[in-house]
């Protein structure tokens, strides 16, 4: 399917949706299970219980004209695919109740090459089923797997990752709850990324200057200071967007979470104090860009659009990603250059209740 045909459709099917009345569903109701709870984070950053994983074994279930086979790793999403194209998509699972202001941001976003556009969209009995573009896994995992990225590899991917977070936050969304596993991989090569599911962002009304929220979301390893604050004082939730985007640098180089424990609380300790260490090895660019994400004071993070002009994404690294990049190109961006002696921090979790 072209970018142009994908476009339209998901606009038409988004027009359709925002303007229908939430007490009129004409759909086909989904043959599936009763979803199970939500898994997330409550607004006081509880941390999750990892989700059930479906039976692979079982058959997949038909949902209009789609068939859902095995839940992703520690998501509410699926795997899916068309019965009678047999194209690849991802499913996510949402409630009937408020789906529509849930599915706004898809319509203020417009497309965007970073951004995982709706594609369509079956409502269920209980449940709304959102299907996004099928993915070649996240960016978690990815990192998990490969342990650290080398700083070229780690560049071309966070120069996608921040464009997507430019994109949003320039049409008035705060993201919330960014975390590397927020981004997919669009080809099997693993070179581009994109920011799957809009339906957790909050839109920003009337002046989008102001940002100011209130609730506590986010996933405790990427939850930045000022919402772990008492009280419901308002903060910036570009900011914070910022700090987890920075979070997700950070993991990307070197291997670990820059504030990591067992035990929340402690852990939430750490993220307060803001201190963090950045290993000597990592070149004096990607340390500044860092350190202009992590600040504890959110008035003094750089936005969006100025972390994108700087020199450690400007340089030769985007010139050479803009001019496209070939298989091989690819594969041996992948070689990273021997890594340092390993200083015997935690390395970034497979799925756990705490991650």
């Amino acid at each position: 399917m072209s970018v142009g045909v994908a476009a339209a459709r998901s606009q038409l099917c988004l027009k359709r949706l925002l303007d229908e009345p939430q007490d009129i569903v004409r759909c086909k109701v989904a043959r599936l299970e009763a979803e199970p709870p939500a898994t997330g984070l409550s607004p006081c950053l509880r941390p999750r219980s990892p989700a059930p994983k479906s039976d692979e074994g079982q058959s997949p279930s038909r949902v209009g004209s789609y068939f859902l086979f095995g839940r992703c790793e520690g998501e509410k999403s699926y795997r899916a695919e068309h019965a009678h194209t047999k194209e690849q998509y991802t499913c996510q699972v949402l409630p009937l109740r408020g789906y529509q202001e849930r599915l706004a941001a898809y319509a203020r976003i417009g497309h965007h090459d970073n951004v995982c556009g709706l594609l369509d969209v079956v409502i269920g009995r209980d449940s709304v089923y959102v299907f996004l573009p099928g993915h070649h896994g996240d960016m978690h995992a990815y990192v998990r797997s490969r342990k650290r990225l080398g700083e070229q590899e780690a560049g071309l991917l966070f120069a996608q990752m921040l464009g997507a977070v430019r994109h949003c936050h320039r049409h008035g969304a705060v993201l919330r709850d960014l975390k590397l596993r927020r981004f997919v991989f669009l080809d099997k090569y693993r070179t581009r990324l994109a920011l799957l599911g809009l339906d957790d962002c909050v839109l920003l009304h009337g002046d989008h200057a102001d940002d100011s929220l209130t609730d506590r979301h986010g996933c405790p390893a990427y939850v930045s200071p000022e919402l772990l604050t008492s009280g419901s004082r308002c903060y910036s939730g570009r900011a914070a967007d910022i700090w987890s985007v920075g979070v997700s640098l950070y993991t990307m180089l070197i291997g670990r979470y820059p504030f990591q424990d067992t035990q929340p609380a402690a852990l939430f300790a750490k993220i307060r104090r803001g201190a963090f260490a950045v290993p000597p090895w990592l070149s004096p660019q990607a340390r500044c860009l860092i350190g202009c994400m992590l600040r504890k004071s959110p008035g003094e993070r750089l936005t969006a659009a100025e972390l994108a002009m700087h020199p450690w994404l400007s340089g030769p690294r985007a010139a050479r990603h803009a001019s496209g990049k070939t298989p091989h190109a690819a594969a041996a961006a992948r070689r990273t250059p021997a890594s340092p002696r390993d200083d015997g921090e935690q390395v970034v979790p497979a799925w756990t209740e705490k991650h």
